[in-house]
């Protein structure tokens, strides 16, 4: 008797190691091609001096893709209607859509590593604005945490100033920062709304996921008539047509990974998710130094250790305090 109860607690354990190490392992992967992939269609040398600019078109493609997978998700699990008014789907889907633009676009701007560093920096504009805003207290190793992150950077932007009389501002903020800024103001934004979305009706996962893109797909729709984007990149792609291979794998990556996301906070909660994602972004800002050789200095290299030093700390106690 005693052997088989034995028995049975191993078959819990490897189940729930599975489950975790499927989870982790599908967020890597599908993050990993998702990082490369973007890097190169974005970063990437077309022709003699042409550039892909197509942001809007790219969100779209993700946002269609990810709107396919969940509703496929909703038709096999046949999950109850959702009552949520959807006023309150096109609007946050503006904002994570405009969220998404940002930081996209940013990637014209500055390197990799500096863009998935500068996405990780959330828990710091959310603390500010706790404190500002909401007039909250954290515990005092929340500001050590923080402060980690902000030093790291700090770290990773400054750039010695050149020898020179003029004094080019332009250079301490650039456009890539002030829109890597932008993304993560919008992305608090999504949050709150989301999070308002989930207080007051019970929503589920694959419900929101399916809604808020389905809503940025009209967006995003909108977005490249007004600006024309669909011709540009008509054009674009019947000059290079094996960057639509790329694009589908983009949607297809992104896809899968939110899926696996959604899949990672139902399974163990939104803290296991974060930890998740964050290893992930490590390893991709490692994977964009090795295989596009994105020169990184050593200071740069602290600086991002310090972050994600920063960030662990931040996910590993800094939950335990409210729970």
């Amino acid at each position: 008797h005693h052997h088989h109860h034995h028995h049975k607690i191993k078959s819990i354990l490897s189940s729930h190691s599975m489950k975790l190490g499927f989870s982790f392992l599908g967020i890597f992967v599908a993050y990993l091609l998702f990082g490369i992939t973007q890097e190169s269609i974005v970063k990437g040398k077309y022709g003699e001096h042409d550039k892909f600019t197509y942001i809007i078109s790219l969100v779209l493609f993700q946002c269609i893709f990810n709107a396919i997978v969940s509703k496929t998700i909703l038709v096999l699990r046949k999950t109850p209607q959702d009552s949520t008014p959807s006023r309150m789907y096109a609007f946050s889907a503006f904002t994570y859509l405009f969220a998404m633009l940002a930081s996209n676009f940013a990637l014209e701007f500055v390197s990799y590593p500096m863009q998935v560093l500068g996405k990780s920096v959330k828990p710091v504009p959310v603390m500010l604005l706790g404190v500002l805003v909401a007039r909250k207290r954290y515990p005092l190793m929340k500001y050590v945490y923080v402060s980690l992150i902000v030093i790291g950077v700090i770290l990773f932007m400054y750039k010695k100033p050149k020898e020179t009389n003029t004094v080019d501002t332009g250079d301490l903020i650039g456009i890539g920062e002030f829109l890597l800024f932008v993304s993560l103001v919008f992305d608090g934004l999504t949050g709150g709304i989301q999070d308002k979305i989930r207080d007051k009706h019970r929503v589920q996962a694959y419900h929101m996921m399916y809604s808020m893109n389905i809503w940025s797909c009209l967006w995003a729709s909108i977005g490249i008539l007004v600006t024309g984007e669909i011709f540009g990149l008509y054009n674009f792609l019947t000059l290079y047509p094996y960057v639509i291979v790329d694009m589908f794998l983009l949607g297809l990556a992104g896809a899968v990974g939110q899926n696996f996301i959604f899949l990672t906070i139902e399974w163990f909660g939104p803290l296991t998710c974060s930890i998740f994602t964050t290893t992930r972004k490590f390893f991709t800002i490692l994977c964009s130094i090795v295989i596009f050789g994105n020169a990184i200095t050593k200071q740069q290299m602290l600086g991002t250790a310090l972050v994600f030093a920063g960030l662990f700390l931040e996910q590993l106690y800094g939950k335990k305090k409210h729970n």
